[in-house]
């Protein structure tokens, strides 16, 4: 599915992506909105998205999120909350697209407990369960 672009709101677009290192990563994943058409193509607009290194959008940012999806199957539904860092030194591409520095993924499971990731927008040194941070941070 290609990704679209949502009428009068300021997003990345396809060519932030060309020629270099960034992924249009998920926020909200695309195997996770799988049931229906509608819902999967939901999850293609930019709005869902963010310059995120290739690297670690494949890697172990995808694996958490398939960590996730086992969870959910067997705790039931946990609910996701992305939070994008972006330091005061953020890189600005000339498109004038930001990338972020990092991503949190809180996640709060059926019986309220709760595990937070932080991932720095680079090449994944450890595997995903090692990214593992207080949540009261």
């Amino acid at each position: 599915m290609n990704f679209y672009k949502e009428a009068d709101i300021h997003t990345s677009e396809n060519t932030d992506y060309t020629k270099n290192p960034w992924d249009k990563g998920h926020l909200a994943p695309a195997a996770a909105f799988s049931d229906s058409y509608t819902n999967l193509k939901t999850t293609f607009s930019f709005l869902n998205c963010s310059m995120q290194l290739d690297r670690l959008n494949q890697g172990e940012w995808a694996e958490l999120e398939a960590q996730v999806r086992k969870w959910s199957n067997q705790y039931g539904d946990i609910d996701v909350k992305i939070e994008l860092i972006f330091d005061v030194d953020h890189q600005v591409r000339n498109t004038g697209v930001h990338i972020p520095t990092g991503f949190w993924k809180h996640l709060t499971f059926p019986d309220d407990t709760k595990k937070c990731f932080y991932f720095p927008n680079e090449d994944a040194i450890h595997n995903w369960d090692r990214y593992e941070q207080n949540c009261t941070r």
